[in-house]
């Protein structure tokens, strides 16, 4: 990557150094005008993907630097701020013409603005920076940023990644600029002389920026009021709360910051509260927050970002330190009750109304308390239109939210669908706004926006044809000839099963319909991105119209990624193994597959699933790192699950693999994403593998154990190919990364601790998906249980008899009780521990977890599957 540090004298530290700043960006600005679309479409995506890429270092460096919210959290919004304005915009025409209609002769076109000046915030110092460079490099417009003083390392490091990735994709030099030393003086300076402020801060510098002269879209203050009706999902409106209120330690302007609960249900909203970690604050404690938060009548600065359990010790106030949100029950809505204000942070006013119409009069006056133009929330039942409809009416408010967090709801397209995602949230003319919309067009008008909270659309793909049953395989394979006349297949497996035999009975199948064929066995047991190169360069070589991978999960993983590379030799690895936060908003665009050869999928084990997943681990020698890649174009089109293929499998592939497929069921059934499609198919593999893996792992040659051990691998990959996986798989990757356990037995070794993990019934954060509504997993966990034949007086009696339960599986099949039994020194274990837990939180698998991990929580748990029961 080009280098794109400035020079010393190239330094933004006085007005003088500033003027000379600008004249150049505005010929980088000239230049950069006559791009094409395709130019600078190519340049936003490369900046996209850069600053994605480094959302967890920037995030840490956020946190690090001013001491305010939440390192996970921030690497969402970075996260958010990349992949999401991307997908929201990459379609989107910002040159020449862009809108068309010959009948009645109407052209638009676009034209740049000019040098935009963007002011940063102190609480979001590095995805709003993301947000706002993103932006002006699609509409081909140059920017210069003034960061927060207390938080210019960070922006100023985020918007270097931008300008780098930019530059290197094509933009000119110096299309991004910066104040090193930021000041008042120069703020105000690049304001005067820019073209337009896209101003993020507090509501003076928004002020500021509209009494600068020129165009200006900037924010008002957010006091978001919350009424939870009568009617209301009691758990989902309290777990929506306090999901978007920790968010970051509070700090989205969007976040809520009252709720007032109608009088019929006051009592059971305050007991979920409580349920759920939260602390109401006694009378005599009241008035020692109240000091803290508020002080002289503004915000006091110390709170913002913090936790709940810190903010309660500035009081002198003690609180469990797990406190997620600081309640304070008060009775006033007028500005000088301090808890009616705006608090940045995990606190929260409680009020109780005895009307509707109370609760709005209430909700209506803490709007007009600093939230003018922001947003409101409504948690009701939706066939209460009537009221829905009133509340709509009385909020001047530009986002009208509904059963939604309103943090995640208020920034667009996470809880709603057709609200326009953006960290720059318009207020309209009732908060001294230009726009009343999220940011990225400029309105004149103000647009009333209701959005209610949608599920995502669900789905179930399978390969298109699964053929199971012990000898299957020659008939299956049939269909390859008489079927489809294909003429040339590829074999893909590993020397073991080749040079005994295995590929035999397909060879032989191949010969009988003329088939010509070939054989690459040098897949490893952890398939390397050089071994996958050399087998696709032997594809093309060979031009198969088919591809038959045998083997365990690293033959058919390697398969895959061959199969991908022969169809697409152009394709990156790089940007295929780039996470995504949803996997129809990724950045990246998997290429299609098919157009060249049909796959085949005939496993040898019971274990991984891969025949009918799309998903292919395959590991980076250079780095050492092990690539989780998922894309449903790496779906196989037909799986052969034959037990003829598995009944020589020796006892520690049976058992690594056989536990394999438990934690596939058990993760896909707790997923956030689990449906009633894959919840039967996860259900019956766990059955499947209590009753016949102890069988199977006994006597290797028992047909029906091993009939059903297949069976059960293939419907937990289903399952989990649908529904995904959690953070089990998350720490079993990297522990197999770095310690070299076998995928099965790494999978166990954290199963139990991860499971208690997330049975949490108050966790620290929980998953982020529209259709999780609260926090459930111990329930799961004890369908789980009562589906394999358990009993007992409550879910939590259940769920410790399933974790019982599966440790005597685990005894039965000589999985040993720890990390440490397994050989891996304690010393070098401590020393790769920071680093594994990074990249466990960084794994794909993590995003489906019921419980969203902190860093922290991860490496607890890789110290528990370390020292077992004897930890100190």
């Amino acid at each position: 990557m080009a280098d794109q540090k400035k020079t010393a004298s190239e330094t933004i530290e006085t007005a003088e150094d500033l003027e000379k700043a600008l004249k150049k960006l505005r010929a980088a600005q000239e230049k950069f005008a006559g791009y094409t679309q395709e130019q600078v479409d190519q340049i936003f995506k490369a900046a996209a993907t850069a600053a994605d890429k480094m959302r967890i270092p920037l995030a840490k460096l956020a946190v690090e630097e001013t001491g305010m919210g939440v390192v996970e959290d921030k690497v969402i919004k970075n996260h958010y701020a990349a992949e999401y304005i991307y997908n929201a915009y990459k379609n989107t025409k910002t040159c020449g013409v862009i809108e068309e209609d010959p009948v009645y002769g109407i052209k638009k076109i676009a034209e740049p603005i000019g040098v935009i000046a963007a002011v940063i915030p102190t609480t979001n110092p590095t995805s709003t920076a993301i947000f706002k460079t993103l932006i002006a490099l699609k509409t081909r417009n140059a920017i210069i940023i003034s960061p927060h003083p207390r938080a210019k390392k960070s922006t100023i490091e985020a918007a270097k990644v931008v300008l780098d990735a930019a530059v290197q994709a094509g933009a000119p030099e110096g299309i991004i600029g910066w104040i090193d030393v930021p000041s008042l003086e120069l703020t105000n300076l690049v304001m005067s002389e820019a073209d337009l402020i896209l101003a993020t801060g507090g509501p003076g510098m928004v002020k500021a920026a509209y009494s600068s002269g020129k165009p200006a879209l900037g924010v008002g203050a957010g006091n978001t009021p919350v009424i939870i009706d009568d009617t209301a999902d009691v758990r989902m409106a309290v777990s929506s709360i306090i999901h978007s209120k920790t968010f970051d330690n509070g700090m989205i302007c969007a976040s809520e910051q009252s709720v007032t609960v109608l009088d019929k249900i006051y009592d059971k909203v305050k007991k979920e509260f409580q349920y759920r970690g939260c602390y109401f604050l006694k009378k005599n404690e009241l008035d020692k927050v109240r000091k803290t938060i508020i002080i002289n009548g503004a915000l006091n600065a110390k709170i913002v970002g913090q936790k709940a359990a810190d903010i309660a010790a500035m009081a002198g106030v003690k609180v469990p330190e797990n406190t997620k949100i600081l309640i304070g029950e008060v009775e006033s809505v007028d500005i000088s009750e301090e808890f009616a204000h705006e608090k940045l942070s995990p606190v929260l006013a409680m009020y109780r109304a005895k009307t509707f119409d109370e609760a709005l009069e209430k909700a209506e006056h803490l709007v007009a308390d600093g939230g003018y133009g922001h947003t409101s929330s409504l948690y009701i039942d939706i066939n209460e239109k009537e009221k829905m409809a009133k509340h709509a009416a009385a909020m001047k408010t530009c986002r009208i939210l509904v059963n939604t967090p309103s943090s995640h709801g208020g920034i667009g397209d996470l809880y709603n669908f057709k609200l326009t995602p953006s960290l720059t949230l318009g207020c309209g003319s009732w908060g001294g706004n230009s726009v009343s919309e999220n940011v990225g067009v400029k309105h004149l008008i103000n647009i009333k926006t209701v959005a209610e909270r949608r599920e995502n659309m669900l789905w179930m793909r399978v390969p298109e044809k699964v053929y199971f049953k012990k000898g299957c395989t020659p008939v299956a394979l049939d269909e390859l000839g008489t079927v489809m006349g294909k003429k040339r297949c590829f074999i893909v497996t590993d020397s073991f099963l080749y040079k005994n035999g295995y590929t035999r009975k397909i060879e032989d199948k191949l010969d009988q319909m003329g088939i010509v064929h070939t054989c690459f066995s040098d897949v490893e047991p952890d398939p390397s991105l050089a071994s996958a190169k050399a087998g696709a360069e032997a594809m093309r070589a060979f031009e198969p119209d088919c591809i038959v991978a045998l083997g365990g999960g690293s033959a058919m993983d390697a398969g895959k990624i061959m199969w991908l590379l022969y169809e697409n030799p152009d394709a990156d690895f790089g940007d295929m193994s780039m996470d995504f936060m949803d996997i129809r908003k990724r950045i990246y665009t998997f290429p299609k597959m098919g157009k060249k050869a049909y796959f085949v999928a005939i496993p040898t084990s019971s274990g991984t699933g891969s025949e009918v997943t799309p998903f292919a681990i395959i590991t980076d020698r250079e780095t050492g790192i092990k690539w989780p890649l998922a894309d449903y174009e790496l779906l196989p089109d037909m799986a052969i699950v034959d037990t003829d293929n598995m009944m020589s499998a020796p006892k520690g592939l049976t058992c690594a693999s056989g536990i394999d497929v438990m934690t596939h069921a058990i993760e896909a059934y707790v997923s956030i994403m689990a449906s009633d499609f894959t919840d039967g198919l996860a259900l019956k593999a766990i059955k499947l593998v209590f009753d016949y893996l102890p069988r199977a792992y006994k006597d290797g040659n028992d047909v029906e154990a091993r009939d059903h051990m297949a069976n059960a691998s293939c419907l937990a990959g289903m399952a989990f190919a649908n529904a995904f996986l959690g953070v089990n798989h998350s720490l079993a990757h990297k522990l197999g990364a770095f310690h070299h356990l076998p995928h099965g037995i790494a999978n166990a070794l954290v199963l139990l601790d991860v499971m208690r993990y997330n049975s949490a019934e108050a966790p620290t954060k929980m998953g982020t998906f529209s259709q999780y509504q609260y926090p459930h997993a111990l329930a799961r966990y004890a369908e789980i249980g009562r589906y394999v034949g358990l009993s007992g007086k409550d879910d939590q009696e259940v769920f410790e008899k399933l974790l019982d339960k599966l440790e005597e599986l685990m005894r039965t099949i000589e999985i040993k009780p720890t990390i440490k039994d397994y050989g891996v020194k304690e010393d070098y274990f401590l020393e790769t521990l920071d680093e594994m837990t990074e990249q466990a939180f960084n794994d794909q698998c993590t995003g489906a977890n019921p419980r969203y991990p902190l860093m922290s929580e991860l490496k607890e748990i890789y110290l528990k599957a370390y020292y077992g029961k004897d930890k100190k």
